[in-house]
């Protein structure tokens, strides 16, 4: 049985870098917005992102319980429990409104991204 040598990990690991690389490259240069839930609420309610960009979407749930961010029409969810950061990467849009909502408080917690 052949075992690896160190000079063969150490390859192994800068082919898997180069290779990652032009994905991290991407990932910085995309557009990044933040949201922040709070008391069943978004802040800002109305998030404006570049039309036919992709990007980032940067949440942060500062509780005091748990909410969903969720888009029916993005087909976008995702939970935050109290504390809790995550994010959401979102294809170009077209120009115009789309609309996304707290699943935990669906009567206060309304937002929408504007792309223009």
């Amino acid at each position: 049985m052949h075992r690896p040598t160190m000079n063969h990990c150490r390859i192994a690991l800068m082919t898997l870098a180069l290779l990652l690389s032009p994905l991290a490259l991407q990932a910085q240069d995309m557009p990044s917005f933040n949201l922040t839930i709070k008391a069943g609420r978004f802040y800002p309610e109305t998030v404006e992102v570049p039309a036919n960009t992709k990007f980032r979407l940067l949440i942060k749930n500062e509780g005091p319980g748990p909410e969903e961010f969720e888009s029916i029409e993005l087909r976008k969810e995702k939970v935050l429990a109290p504390g809790a950061s995550s994010f959401l990467i979102f294809q170009p849009l077209k120009q115009g409104t789309y609309k996304f909502f707290g699943d935990f408080h669906p009567d206060t917690a309304q937002g929408r991204f504007v792309a223009k």
